[in-house]
């Protein structure tokens, strides 16, 4: 049994990734990282087109520890050799790396990720089965409101009041429940189905 894991949300904006592997697997991650504002580097001997993009720096030859330096965040998308040998030169630097489908030598594990507006949702098999949660991601999309930022303005509009009027911590879910379904009766969020 592997080691539990702390679900954390990184905020990578201006941050530089470093991204070892140029094939399709190292292309897949540069969306989310471009999206989310980070600027990541590309090394490997050889990149495909997918990871020819504006804002991806580019690097064509082998990792080197020292790839590293400047970096907040790594994957490791090359072959099993190539993601342990960045797997422990992160390590030695306390960076956390994500070796795709290699999680013996990752220290972060992506999640299946659902967006809906401002609202993240993640699940995660400990990078034991990601094809799993690819399907939990699936389920989840399907049954998660459509107009989930209506909940969030809902949501920051009770939390700034229960800030300006000290409302305790264990109060607040209860409260935010009944503006939920105040909302919801004064102009429905979601909805009634036909």
């Amino acid at each position: 049994m592997s080691a539990p894991v702390y679900p954390v949300f990184l905020r990578l904006d201006g941050a530089r990734v470093l991204v070892v592997g140029g094939g399709p697997v190292a292309a897949s991650k540069l969306d989310g990282l471009l999206a989310a504002g980070a600027h990541p580097t590309v090394v490997a001997p050889e990149i495909s087109a997918g990871c020819r993009r504006p804002g991806v720096a580019l690097v064509e030859r082998g990792f080197a520890p020292d790839d590293l330096e400047g970096a907040r965040f790594v994957i490791a998308a090359a072959t099993p050799p190539v993601n342990r040998a960045v797997s422990a030169a992160a390590a030695a630097r306390n960076l956390f790396v994500n070796a795709v489908d290699d999680p013996a030598a990752a220290s972060a594990y992506l999640g299946g990720v659902v967006r809906k507006g401002d609202v993240t949702v993640a699940i995660s098999t400990g990078g034991a089965a990601p094809a799993l949660a690819g399907l939990l991601r699936e389920a989840l999309a399907a049954a998660l409101p459509d107009d989930l930022d209506a909940w969030l303005t809902v949501a920051r509009a009770e939390r700034a009041r229960w800030q300006a009027d000290g409302t305790p911590m264990a109060a607040r879910r209860d409260r935010l429940l009944a503006a939920l379904l105040a909302a919801r009766a004064a102009s429905p969020l979601t909805p009634e189905p036909s």
